[in-house]
């Protein structure tokens, strides 16, 4: 399913100025981000009202609080292993979707994926160990298996994610349909620490 998606709705874009704002003050070296106390973890002590919900890989460098420059309570945060999107986490995004009412939707993907490296080397195999993750990342090297560059590749598979989210999730398709939900499909390039827009 092709995205559906048209103009930013205005919410979704406030919160995304505001990330890729905190992306750069990460980048300058100035993190503004002040909550990030036990103050504010009680004010949330039985609330929670985040802006975005960030779906990223669980690489150790890959830290979306960090590298967007925010606190306890901002982001709703689903982190999985190249970024794949299995029953579990899409299930984990379509909470934040329908229960917190985010209005925008982060897929991060980053350079220098363990994961999209490990495909390309056993491609078209799937290997006893990580089934789940070649199955959820071949499909992408089905279409173009001459794919070459590691980072093009996590890139191409970012943009597989969307549309495996808006084909498997009644939630966030009707949700992006109906403009109440942005994705917005990023790229996190280590050598700038730069959060790109695909």
């Amino acid at each position: 399913m092709k995205n559906t998606q048209k103009s930013i709705p205005e919410n979704a874009k406030k919160e995304l100025e505001r990330l890729l704002k905190g992306n750069k003050n990460f980048v300058e070296g100035n993190p503004t981000a002040n909550n990030m106390c036990l103050n504010t973890l009680k004010k949330y002590a039985f609330h929670q009202e985040p802006y975005a919900v960030v779906l990223s890989c669980s690489d150790s460098r890959v830290v979306p609080e960090i590298i967007f420059d925010c606190g306890i309570g901002e982001l709703f945060v689903v982190r999985v292993a190249g970024i794949t999107a299995g029953p579990n986490v899409i299930e984990s995004i379509e909470y934040a979707v329908k229960k917190l009412s985010v209005p925008l939707l982060i897929l991060l993907g980053h350079d220098d994926c363990g994961v999209m490296k490990y495909a390309k080397e056993h491609y078209p195999e799937i290997t006893n160990d990580f089934k789940s993750i070649l199955s959820s990342v071949y499909p992408v090297l089905n279409k173009n298996e001459d794919i070459k560059c590691h980072n093009f590749f996590a890139q191409e598979h970012t943009k597989w994610v969307e549309e495996v989210l808006l084909e498997k999730s009644e939630i966030i398709k009707n949700a992006v349909n109906s403009g109440r939900l942005y994705i917005a499909k990023c790229h996190f390039d280590h050598s700038t620490g730069l959060v790109n827009l695909i």
